[in-house]
């Protein structure tokens, strides 16, 4: 565990630049905002296996045991890591409404783990407290400052739809690379696991498998990539304005 500073662990003191540098002797022109870059920087081009203490230090060019006078552990520094591939939230749209605004939640929040996608590979260890993490958070929350979900509701909704997207992206990043190792695409793996269903799957057993096969729907490639997530979030939203709408 970190040490503490009045009462706060000291990366987070840091990371909320209330801490400008450790204590002891460190080498001139290593920060943590330099360590956290070059944690990003490997994450990004070899993949989140590849970033270790000493990875992240032979990238900055320092020993490795000089890093720990910034971070204790390298849970830490990937949890700083991600702070910074998050990167502050979008700007709330004030004419948006609670569904539209959470709609773009979604949406960005997609996005950014597609154009970051080591980051859902970064196990979840603590509820969000980095400071670009309250920042998305607090976007969230805030566009549905006008509805008459409680706060505990509201908090409830940002942890579904940020889940929602996280699993999305982690489940189409993984079926894209199994897709590519194979030597196809996407739509080729998902006709090929249409084919193996008709042979494997015997509907007298399987009858809704059955009746799935015979609607032909994973031999056909019409739909656009992300219909599934679009389709779970607009039904979330439906549940929503059904709850808001019991109230009134």
């Amino acid at each position: 565990m970190s040490e503490l500073e009045n009462g706060i662990p000291k990366v987070l003191a840091a990371a909320w630049g209330l801490r400008e540098r450790p204590g002891k002797g460190p080498k001139p022109g290593l920060t943590l905002d330099r360590i956290v870059a070059a944690g990003v920087k490997v994450a990004a081009t070899e993949g989140l296996g590849a970033v270790s203490m000493a990875r992240v230090a032979k990238e900055l060019g320092a020993a490795t045991m000089s890093l720990y006078r910034y971070v204790s552990a390298k849970t830490e520094l990937l949890d700083l890591m991600v702070d910074a591939a998050l990167g502050p939230a979008p700007e709330a749209d004030p004419g948006l409404g609670w569904r539209a605004g959470l709609r773009g939640f979604a949406d960005d929040y997609l996005a950014l783990l597609r154009r970051q996608s080591w980051v859902v590979r970064v196990p979840i260890n603590s509820p969000p407290i980095t400071p670009n993490q309250i920042g998305w958070m607090n976007h969230g929350l805030a566009v549905m400052r006008d509805t008459s979900l409680r706060h505990d509701e509201r908090l409830s909704t940002i942890m579904m739809v940020s889940g929602m997207a996280r699993n999305w992206a982690l489940l189409t990043a993984d079926i894209d690379a199994a897709a590519q190792a194979a030597g196809g695409t996407t739509d080729q793996a998902m006709a090929e696991y249409g084919r193996l269903l008709h042979l494997l799957a015997d509907p007298a057993r399987f009858p809704a498998i059955g009746e799935l096969i015979q609607s032909r729907v994973l031999e056909t490639s019409n739909t656009r990539p992300d219909d599934d997530f679009e389709f779970g979030v607009e039904r979330f939203l439906d549940g929503l304005e059904a709850l808001m709408a019991s109230r009134k």
